[in-house]
């Protein structure tokens, strides 16, 4: 289909996807919304991947004087004339967005957050010349242009200031993912200077000037107002659990299906809704945006492209690691719930410092809900939220990380996983059991109720296979063709031209007997031990194991 339009990944600039021909899901209500309720200083918290930078620039591209108002022709608030008479295009606008201001040091961070402001000021040139500056003015401009401001924490009240002189309108101030700069001094180090810099230039922006009409602020993380927005009055949170502009952020079941539609799409709609939807914003159900146009940018290159995580490879997601490495008894457990596809009672603080969210563990079950890793699911009759993975791609997210810290944990234990390798030598099912059983019992069980027998005895065969891992002289094979099928796992000892075969089953309904019978005679029916002996073998170990949740049986077939 020639016609269509280019898909806009990537692109968070709503001029150039308007102007550019990019396809576009209309966002405009949020303008209508946001002016018929506004408080001085807004700001939206929502995770990452969700459209927030496109609905900022909307909001620029909307307000900013001068703006080419036809690239809101089509759109929803086009058809409101009394707020496009009212208020597009009439006021000056300071966009700035924090997303890139990080460093391993303060002082990178520092230099970035001075570039992205410098470059702000340089998109009003024109103030260099203007004839509504007094000479001390445009001095003041100047140092701004070249990041050499004498206070920096009241350059963008500064700027404001010298805007309105200039334009005899109020400032609208706009800053995209106020909290990233936060985000990365805590990870890196540095948080009490960053909260201090931060806290000063939002202080000064908003608090006391006279020159701001509002303000508009997205990021992640509600940071506690104590610690970020003290004084500031009128300041209104619009976060996940609120159920104004619920559905401005990610999109919605009737956009999929048209965008699919649209793209000649329309029977990938269940696999999108499986791996992308989920999400719970107020009372909206709503599709993580980012991963919904890359797919689809995949299928039109790839009909039979099958649904990637999109969402992991656009961050280091190290929140999920240090929730799992904090995770107790009873977490772990509460995890497994979620991996199953459960939900979980939660109370949710909104409001955290950075230096709060490592304090306890309940505090992180509320970033991982603010940040996107968790959705609410209503709330219970005493206020707590129902907590859940909210689709397929996250689920994976949690299972990769969760395999990663076991392999992690398990290769700091090398003495007991030398004799757990060793008892599959000694021809020991008994210890074998017990080692691996406790294994089992210590990791976070991936029981997904969800997927099919075959899905479950991937995890444990997993586990058993990392473990395994640790002779690094024996030649482990996985999934290895043999006979006339696939062996689960094959192991190869040079040293002795010992061959092991080892075959997993997941035992439904509990029946450990009958599940390590079955995994026994799939070797000897399906010839596993050809590959061992067309490598040169001579002795051979048959292991039969079942598993059921955090419990197994190994049993050992006669050696040949």
């Amino acid at each position: 289909m020639d016609n269509r339009l280019k898909l806009p990944v990537g692109i968070e600039d709503f001029e150039e996807i308007r102007k550019e021909g990019f396809y576009y899901i209309d966002k405009t209500k949020l303008i209508e919304q946001l002016l018929m309720s506004w408080g001085k200083v807004n700001l939206f918290t929502r995770p990452r991947r969700f459209g927030k930078t496109l609905n900022m620039s909307m909001f620029k591209t909307f307000f900013e004087a001068g703006t080419d108002k036809s690239v809101f022709d089509g759109l929803y608030i086009s058809r409101n004339r009394k707020i496009c008479e009212e208020y597009m295009g009439k006021y000056p606008v300071i966009f700035l967005s924090l997303k890139g201001a990080d460093g391993l040091t303060f002082d990178a961070a520092l230099k970035r957050i001075i570039t992205t402001i410098k470059n702000e000021a340089r998109r009003h040139y024109y103030l260099k010349n203007s004839e509504k500056l007094v000479d001390e003015e445009r001095m003041q401009y100047d140092k701004l242009l070249s990041g050499q401001m004498e206070d920096l924490s009241d350059s963008i009240r500064l700027l404001s200031e010298l805007l309105c002189r200039h334009y005899g309108e109020k400032v609208i101030i706009i800053i995209d993912e106020y909290d990233v700069p936060l985000d990365k001094a805590f990870s890196n180090g540095y948080y009490d200077e960053m909260a201090e810099l931060i806290r000063g230039l939002l202080g000064q922006a908003l608090k006391t000037n006279d020159f701001l009409q509002f303000a508009i602020l997205t990021g992640c993380l509600r940071v506690s107002k104590e610690s970020i927005f003290t004084g500031i009055n009128n300041f209104k949170v619009l976060s996940v659990m609120d159920t104004r502009f619920d559905e401005q952020f990610g999109f919605t079941d009737e956009e999929v299906k048209k965008m699919l539609l649209d793209y000649g799409l329309s029977s990938h709609f269940e696999e999108v809704k499986e791996w992308y939807d989920g999400y719970r914003f107020g009372n909206a159900d709503v599709y993580c945006p980012w991963d919904v146009v890359n797919y689809i940018d995949l299928l039109c290159a790839d009909p039979n492209a099958t649904p990637q995580d999109f969402w992991s490879n656009s961050s280091s997601n190290s929140i999920v690691r240090r929730f799992i490495d904090k995770a107790n008894v009873q977490t772990k457990a509460e995890i497994e719930q979620l991996i199953a596809g459960e939900s979980i009672e939660k109370d949710v603080s909104q409001e955290l410092t950075y230096n709060e969210i490592d304090r306890s563990i309940e505090n992180l079950w509320s970033v991982l809900l603010t940040t996107g890793y968790l959705t609410q699911n209503g709330r219970t009759v005493s206020g707590k939220y129902l907590l859940k993975i909210p689709n397929r791609e996250i689920r994976n997210l949690f299972t990769r990380q969760i395999k990663e810290w076991f392999s992690d944990v398990s290769k700091s234990d090398g003495k007991t996983l030398e004799e757990l390798c060793e008892a599959f030598v000694k021809k020991e099912p008994e210890k074998i059991e017990k080692i691996f059983g406790n294994y089992l019992w210590n990791t976070i069980s991936i029981r997904d109720t969800a997927v099919a027998k075959e899905k479950k005895e991937n995890f444990y065969h997993g586990v058993l296979l990392g473990l395994l891992g640790y002779k690094s002289t024996w030649r482990t094979i996985s999934n290895a063709e043999s006979g006339i099928g696939y062996s689960d796992i094959l192991i190869e000892i040079g040293e002795n031209r010992m061959g092991i075969v080892i075959e997993l089953k997941y035992a439904e309904g509990g029946d450990m007997d009958a599940a390590c019978e079955e995994a026994l005679q799939q070797i000897e029916e399906k010839g596993y031990i050809a590959r061992l002996k067309q490598d040169g073998m001579q002795n051979f170990i048959k292991y039969g194991i079942a598993c059921f949740r955090k419990n197994c049986k190994v049993v050992m077939a006669d050696s040949i």
